[in-house]
């Protein structure tokens, strides 16, 4: 009877507490759950639409000191392994993704202590100086707040330089499990506490940009921990109403120091239900194929999710944990629209561009992901001799490039 109870609530539009929310997520059928995720969704969005974005996933730098526990991406300072990108070769990447009808660049990176805040703003300038329309979507909040540490200016300052330079908006990344014991077994406190990191979110919010929040789950967390992290999102947005949408995705375990092994996609769709039910003030959920593979990305869309999120183009975070699912602007439409959905085109802040650009124009298939570089391209951009390096081995490379 409980759960037929909560059910009922969500219904008629209430909202639930951290133990009703429990209740369902341990206890309520998996079709019932849907059904509630659903109902939530077509009060949202009752349109039928289903957008997607197209852009492209660049992580300029693989070199960090944070050394998360989950993470297969990142090499240490000083490794062979390391790379940073130089601006030349961004450009080329943003070239490649207009070419396909993309709007933005989601810019995330490693903490490289290499690279002061001057590089960040001076790429971002000459970003906006070659693509004046062309959005950049750039920098969690761990990176803005190694950013903080290592030019010793407060966040709200941080992002106020990257804002005149041209940031905006913010992913969503780095937030993992917004618990701090859970950060603290992950290895991943030390980048941001929960309490940084929606610190971050609300200095972003309070300076006029629109992020993104994400949860990764699957690792050391309880249930419990995982409606904490989500009831946290949710009362920040009660306060600044500044996330657009929220994305969760389970951790991928392979080639990483924490390993273990992946959740369920039952498991996922569970999830992601209850985050449509709980979060309900967020208008929108992506379904994370990038991490589930096309077809259970495909059923998100009866579990709570309206977004398809990225076509994203390239990707080298979950690619370097085992996952290398692809699907381009054809298959993500087809999907969507195999599901009974309309599909449309979108921007960050969830604007609609349009209908398919492959409908409008021929677009070049693309049947697998790209990555950063080229395998065995250890090359070193020119640029960054105008910046000093901090690291033994970034002042030598530095001195003899």
């Amino acid at each position: 009877m409980r759960i037929e109870h909560i059910a009922a609530r969500v219904g008629v539009g209430d909202r639930l507490g951290a133990d009703e929310a429990l209740e369902i997520y341990r206890h309520a059928p998996t079709p019932l759950l849907a059904r509630l995720a659903d109902t939530v969704r077509a009060r949202k969005h009752p349109e039928g639409i289903v957008t997607y974005i197209i852009d492209r996933n660049v992580n300029y730098t693989n070199v960090c000191v944070a050394k998360c526990a989950f993470c297969a991406f990142y090499r240490e300072v000083g490794s062979p392994e390391g790379y940073v990108l130089g601006f030349e070769e961004i450009f080329r990447k943003i070239d490649e993704t207009i070419a396909v009808g993309g709007v933005q660049l989601l810019l995330q990176g490693g903490h490289n202590p290499d690279l002061p805040l001057t590089w960040y703003e001076d790429l971002f300038r000459a970003v906006k100086a070659r693509y004046p329309a062309f959005k950049l979507h750039a920098l969690s909040p761990p990176e803005v707040i190694h950013l903080s540490r290592l030019s010793q200016l407060p966040v709200p300052a941080v992002l106020e330089r990257l804002i005149g330079a041209g940031l905006d908006s913010v992913p969503g990344g780095g937030a993992e499990i917004l618990v701090d014991r859970v950060r603290k077994l992950l290895h991943c406190d030390g980048k941001a506490t929960a309490d940084e990191w929606l610190g971050v979110m609300r200095d972003a919010h309070r300076a006029g940009l629109r992020t993104t929040a994400t949860m990764m789950y699957g690792t050391v967390e309880t249930d419990e921990e995982r409606l904490e992290h989500l009831l946290r999102l949710r009362a920040l947005q009660d306060e600044t109403g500044g996330f657009t949408a929220f994305i969760t995705w389970s951790y991928q375990p392979g080639h990483t120091e924490l390993a273990g092994s992946e959740a369920t996609g039952l498991d996922y769709l569970r999830t992601l239900a209850v985050a449509r039910i709980v979060l309900d003030n967020f208008d929108n959920l992506q379904a994370s194929w990038v991490t589930q593979g096309g077809k259970v990305g495909q059923l998100s869309l009866a579990y709570g999710a309206n977004d398809m999120g990225s076509v994203m183009i390239e990707e080298n975070v979950v690619r370097a944990a085992g996952a290398s699912y692809c699907m381009d602007e054809i298959e993500i439409v087809r999907n969507i629209e195999d599901a009974g959905f309309v599909a449309k085109r979108r921007d960050m802040h969830y604007e609609v561009l349009g209908d398919p650009i492959f409908r409008e124009r021929d677009v070049p298939r693309m049947l697998e992901l790209a990555t950063a570089r080229a395998e065995g391209d250890h090359s070193v951009p020119a640029e960054l001799r105008l910046y000093p390096a901090r690291s033994r081995s970034g002042k030598h490379a530095r001195e003899h490039n």
